[in-house]
């Protein structure tokens, strides 16, 4: 029997990105969330709400949206590094380390969230292969748009 997380409400997700890309750009591009939604087809929308600060709606292959609230916490472009605090239906904080990868960029995303949304909640143990595979079903798609934004094969 598979053992249950201690913490059914947490998640810790974890990504590799190799774009054909330099790292600049790939930063350049995780840096202004308010044109995800022109190449992440799950990001349904971002808004700004301050200089640092901003709100999201995400929907992927489950039948519902996220809405998250996010605040920058941290950038730091010499070492890659682009983090901000998550608030909303889910509340942790996520990471992007982007570096040289060969002749392109590696861009590392890490998650660390508490599911506060009451009927994820009430779904924690059935329903959590179903959220990590929905995850990772928006994470392949972001890295697909992604490579092609920059690639430039999406509009600007």
């Amino acid at each position: 029997m598979p053992d249950r997380p201690v913490r059914p409400h947490h998640y810790r997700f974890r990504s590799v990105w190799l774009l054909d890309a330099p790292p600049d750009a790939v930063l350049a591009a995780l840096e202004r969330p308010e044109t995800y939604p022109r190449w992440w087809p799950q990001v349904a929308e971002v808004q700004r709400t301050g200089e640092h600060s901003g709100t999201a709606r995400i929907r992927s292959a489950l039948p519902f949206s996220l809405r998250i609230a996010a605040r920058e916490a941290r950038l730091d472009r010499t070492a890659g590094v682009l983090e901000a605090e998550l608030h909303g239906d889910i509340d942790g904080w996520a990471r992007w380390t982007v570096g040289p990868h060969g002749s392109g960029t590696r861009a590392l995303y890490e998650q660390e969230v508490e599911v506060r949304r009451p009927f994820m909640r009430l779904l924690a143990y059935p329903g959590r292969p179903f959220f990590r595979l929905n995850h990772a079903l928006m994470m392949r798609a972001g890295r697909r748009g992604l490579a092609a934004w920059l690639d430039g094969r999406q509009g600007i």
